[in-house]
């Protein structure tokens, strides 16, 4: 086998957390994990899913993707391109998995932040409709946040987040927002 994003690089026998076994390449110290080695594996770990909320957790230190990480690769196993899955929307990086198949490839250091983040035995989920539009939705907010700040300055941005905070909490709320809006629509 191939690394597929180092043609020229033979895989060699290795393995991730303790007894999964994978492929790794020496070169860019990436792993290609078989979806024969990984389902019976992760069939005898505690969880089956993780919650959608984990696409907002952070990294405990700074986590900088390889190179290799915008690189398409080619599945080792079929020779298929493969798709690649952004895994949260802080820190972002990619887990690619091929189609064909079901194998996955990380690229140096991915495999232990997706333990650190709990992820490693459901990666499946990473590449389901649902975690991906959790992903899209929370970078969206934070453009909208950041695009808030900018306008409005850091001290009134904050006041308006705090209170948004406290208006959806609240059982009126939307009568809050209504009344907001109201002042806005008059004319000047």
């Amino acid at each position: 086998m191939q690394c597929p994003k180092d043609k020229n690089e033979t895989l060699v026998d290795g393995f991730l957390s303790g007894d999964l076994p994978v492929k790794h390449c020496v070169e860019c110290q990436g792993s290609w994990i078989s979806s024969t080695d990984y389902e019976p594996w992760r069939s005898q770990q505690r969880r089956q899913m993780v919650p959608a909320t984990y696409v907002t957790r952070e990294v405990g230190r700074d986590f900088i993707p390889p190179e290799t990480d915008m690189k398409a690769g080619l599945c080792p196993e079929c020779n298929r391109y493969l798709s690649r899955s952004k895994v949260m929307a802080k820190n972002p990086f990619y887990v690619e998995r091929c189609p064909s198949c079901g194998g996955f490839w990380c690229d140096r250091g991915e495999w232990e932040i997706l333990e650190e983040l709990e992820l490693h035995d459901s990666l499946e989920q990473i590449f389901s409709g649902e975690w991906q539009a959790r992903v899209r939705s929370v970078l969206q907010s934070e453009k909208e946040r950041d695009a808030t700040i900018d306008k409005l300055g850091p001290e009134v941005a904050e006041m308006v987040f705090q209170l948004a905070e406290v208006l959806e909490q609240h059982p009126n709320g939307d009568f809050g927002v209504a009344y907001l809006m109201r002042r806005f629509d008059r004319p000047q």
